[in-house]
């Protein structure tokens, strides 16, 4: 019993303890009032475990895809790419808005604001799940506050690390969904420290 109460205290506290966030500039402050943001999603010079680079990583993922399949590799790189957009971007504007019952808050592409928020993912692991044994994917990114009209000039920076994202009952053998996941958890926590702290 003692063993069993200690795992979940543990499960609890590395899931608490899991995402942390740095400012780097400025205070939460900054972000007080404002209750439209334009979003604008950055993935360059995107680091990624046990490669040089993205490109030294998607010519190897390309490469035993295409053994296995003609046309996998290729397959698996517009996916990559495509799921940005189509997976990885829409769940974290679906997560942060929800955070708020009565929109006082709410991000958005294109939005018109006169406040945009810039995301650059700086670190990617895709995590894996091959039935036996599993990894949940994890990010790191800055969110950084500009006026839509002087994009150049920081008003507040954040650095977000230790983002992790998976499928519940570990049914996420897709990696760009287990990545839309720590997107997903990325939008939340961002909106919860924005509701906690920008006061």
């Amino acid at each position: 019993m003692k063993n069993i109460l200690f795992v979940a205290v543990l499960f609890v506290s590395t899931t608490i303890m899991a995402q942390k966030a740095k400012v780097t500039k400025g205070d939460w402050s900054a972000l007080k009032g404002i209750s439209v943001y334009n979003l604008e999603f950055d993935y360059s010079n995107l680091e990624i475990p046990k490669y040089d680079s993205e490109e030294e990583f998607l010519k190897d993922k390309m490469a035993k895809r295409e053994e296995k399949e003609v046309g996998g590799g290729e397959k698996f790189k517009n996916s990559w790419f495509g799921d940005r957009e189509d997976r990885y971007e829409p769940k974290f504007i679906e997560s942060f808005n929800k955070r708020w019952k009565n929109n006082e808050v709410s991000v958005g592409k294109n939005m018109g604001a006169e406040y945009t928020l810039k995301i650059h993912t700086t670190f990617l692991y895709p995590g894996y799940n091959v039935g036996v044994m599993r990894q949940n994917a994890k990010l790191e990114a800055t969110i950084s506050l500009v006026k839509s009209d002087n994009p150049d000039t920081v008003l507040f920076s954040v650095n977000y690390t230790k983002v992790e994202g998976y499928g519940a009952m570990g049914s996420d053998y897709n990696s760009g969904y287990r990545i839309s996941e720590a997107y997903a958890k990325l939008g939340k926590e961002f909106a919860a420290n924005i509701r906690k702290k920008a006061k």
